[in-house]
């Protein structure tokens, strides 16, 4: 598992230069990004990253007035190979857990490292291969 990990959801506004200025202020901070995704809806922009510093991204979040919501993440390790996602998925669907967010971290010698922030870390660490 990764231990500490944080998933970051921040809302922007969907305009240029506010996704350049959140990675310019957290590169300042010193902050590496473990995992992103972005992407707009409308007139909002969602981010979702985790960073190797928490405690220095939720700061430099909160300096910004930026509005976001935090969850913790869990991580598993799967084969690369046809099913594997499926399987992995359909196991946290049958024990109730809901997938809010999934990340591909790396692959590694034919295994697939996956990050997850989900409904219910607990049951989904208890039923994932870590």
């Amino acid at each position: 598992m990764l231990q500490g990990m944080t998933e970051f959801t921040v809302h922007l506004a969907n305009r240029p230069g506010q996704l350049a200025t959140l990675a310019r202020r957290l590169a300042d901070a010193g902050v590496n990004l473990e995992a992103f995704a972005a992407f707009a809806w409308g007139e909002e922009g969602v981010v979702r990253l985790m960073a190797d510093d928490d405690d220095t991204a939720r700061r430099v979040l909160d300096e910004a007035s930026l509005a976001y919501d935090e969850k913790r993440v869990i991580a598993t390790i799967v084969p690369n190979r046809p099913g594997a996602l499926a399987t992995l998925t359909e196991s946290l669907a049958a024990t109730g857990v809901n997938i809010d967010a999934m990340y591909l971290l790396h692959s590694n010698g034919g295994m697939l490292h996956y990050a997850l922030a989900v409904n219910d870390p607990d049951t989904a660490s208890a039923h994932l291969a870590v």
